[in-house]
C-alpha cells in the first residue's frame, strides 16, 4: 500500500469505491485512452444511475498504462489529480471533466495548472486541491493502482469486471450482467 491514498479507496487501496449496492463492478481506465473517454462519456451515466439506485458498488481503477505515450507522464499525473478530487468528494465529476478535456494520445498532457482549473469547473474550490495536484501527492498511488491491475491480469483499457467476471465494455452487456446478479425477482 502506498504511503498516501485518497479518500474512498477500496480495502486493497487500488481503486475509488462509490455506492453500496450488492453487485461489484470494477472499471479499469486510463485518462489518456481515447476508448476510455468514449466508454466513460457513454456508459458512465448508466453506471452512475446504478450506483444511485443502490444496485452496484462501482470501483474506478485509474491506471497509468499510457505514460510512455505522452511526453510528461500524463496518465500518472491525471490519476494523481483524481485522487485529489476524491479527497474533496468530487471524484466522479472530476473524472468526467478529465475525459471531456482529454489531450491527444502521444503528446503532452494537460499541465498541472489546467488539472487544478478542471477541479474548479466541477466545484472544487478549496486551495488544498490545487496544492495536492501540483505536488503530485498521489503519484505513488497511481503507480500502485497500475501495478495491482497488471498483477490481476488487466492489460488493456477500458476493462470491466462484474463480480470478478470480465464483461465487454458495453453498456448493455454490463447492465445485463448486473441484472443477472441482482437480488430479488428477475
Amino acid at each position: 500500500m502506498p504511503a498516501h491514498v485518497p479518500d474512498g479507496v477500496t480495502e486493497l487501496g487500488d481503486g475509488i469505491a462509490r455506492g453500496g449496492g450488492p453487485v461489484g463492478v470494477d472499471v479499469y481506465f486510463d485518462y489518456q485512452c481515447p476508448f476510455c473517454k468514449q466508454f466513460e462519456l457513454t456508459t458512465g451515466p448508466t453506471l452512475d444511475g446504478l450506483v444511485e439506485d443502490r444496485m452496484i458498488t462501482l470501483v474506478h481503477h485509474p491506471v497509468a498504462f499510457l505514460d510512455a505515450a505522452s511526453t510528461d507522464r500524463y496518465s500518472s499525473r491525471a490519476s494523481s489529480a483524481s485522487g485529489c478530487a476524491a479527497d474533496q468528494g468530487r471524484f466522479a465529476e472530476y473524472t468526467y471533466a478529465l475525459f471531456a478535456a482529454q489531450p491527444p494520445e502521444g503528446g503532452p498532457g494537460l499541465p498541472d495548472d489546467e488539472l487544478a482549473r478542471l477541479g474548479e469547473s466541477v466545484g472544487v474550490t478549496e486551495p488544498a486541491f490545487g496544492i495536492c495536484v501540483r505536488r503530485h501527492t498521489y503519484l505513488d498511488w497511481a503507480a500502485y493502482v497500475t501495478a495491482v491491475a497488471i498483477r490481476q491480469g488487466v492489460n488493456a483499457t477500458p476493462t470491466v469486471y462484474v463480480e470478478g467476471v470480465s464483461v465487454p465494455a458495453n453498456t448493455q452487456m454490463i447492465v445485463a450482467a448486473v441484472a443477472s446478479l441482482s437480488p430479488g425477482p428477475r
